[in-house]
């Protein structure tokens, strides 16, 4: 349309520079001149289209729409088609919903949705979904599939470490609804969830009595470890002993009698040896050591 709008300017422009010339002054002349020059300017740019960073561009045509989206940057198009640009950076939906739980309990949930938009899909959800695709397409979808995960699980579930698992489902439920028309679903991350009166409560003495449950396991474990480990001790012992027993004799106990008293005999310190006293015949040692 501003093509249309431009050419029909310059060719107005140019008449009345023809006609100025001949029957006006000079100046009124260039002053159309100048006209007729900016609206064949403006024509003339209408041929090239520039699509910003992290968007892309689809081409309609009077209707018929290219399946070539434009990438970012300059881009040479038809002057009498439009271009609707697509973000395909990564956005997000905040939703605050009452859902239902296993149990039957109605809770209060806070959550974000995080997607982008497939760039090759861009002209697919130009010519399937509204421009307001969020309101009119994605959210309704993702309300859908939260209450449907939700329903799986228990209102315990998603006050404890398990709602990272809730939420992983609800990326790969919505992710199968949405992916074929375009949407890439990265994640659904919980904000904050309020449970009913009281219920809030009673969880968390069941965490207590869970936590002390699992320190006393451990404990025991622990405590059993220990008793093994002192065990096999006391049996490495016992069988160190009975093999040292079973090696000492009385010749070995004499031997080593005679080489002590060879040793004490050959030192310098002064002392008395009695030769043959006691029951072996071992000799007695007398003296200042």
């Amino acid at each position: 349309m501003v093509f249309l709008i431009s050419l029909l300017a310059a060719a107005v422009a140019f008449a009345v520079y023809i006609s100025a010339k001949k029957r006006f002054s000079k100046s009124e002349a260039t002053f159309a001149k100048a006209g007729f020059i900016v609206a064949l300017l403006v024509a003339f740019l209408q041929i090239f289209t520039i699509v910003p960073a992290g968007a892309v561009g689809v081409v309609d045509f009077l209707g018929m729409v290219s399946e070539n989206t434009l990438k970012p940057g300059v881009n040479f198009v038809n002057p009498l088609a439009s271009v609707k640009e697509y973000s395909i950076k990564i956005q997000s939906i905040k939703e605050t919903m009452t859902v239902p739980t296993k149990e039957g309990l109605s809770i209060q949930l806070d959550i974000t949705l995080l997607y982008q938009i497939n760039a090759n899909d861009a002209a697919k959800i130009y010519k399937t979904i509204s421009r307001n695709f969020e309101e009119d397409f994605l959210a309704p979808q993702f309300r859908s599939v939260v209450r449907g995960v939700t329903a799986k699980y228990d209102a315990r579930a998603l006050y404890t470490s398990e709602r990272e698992q809730l939420s992983r489902e609800m990326v790969g439920e919505l992710s199968k609804q949405v992916a074929s028309s375009g949407f890439i679903i990265l994640k659904a991350p919980l904000r904050q969830i309020i449970l009913p009166p009281g219920l809030t409560a009673s969880i968390e003495d069941k965490l207590k009595a869970e936590q002390e449950s699992q320190r006393m396991e451990f404990v025991l474990k622990k405590e059993a470890q220990e008793a093994e480990r002192k065990r096999i001790e006391a049996k490495g012992i016992a069988d160190f002993q009975d093999i040292v027993s079973k090696g000492i004799s009385a010749p070995l106990l004499k031997w080593k009698g005679i080489e002590a008293t060879e040793k004490l005999a050959n030192s310098t310190n002064s002392k008395v040896i009695v030769i043959g006293s006691g029951k072996e015949g071992l000799p007695i040692i007398l003296g200042n050591y």
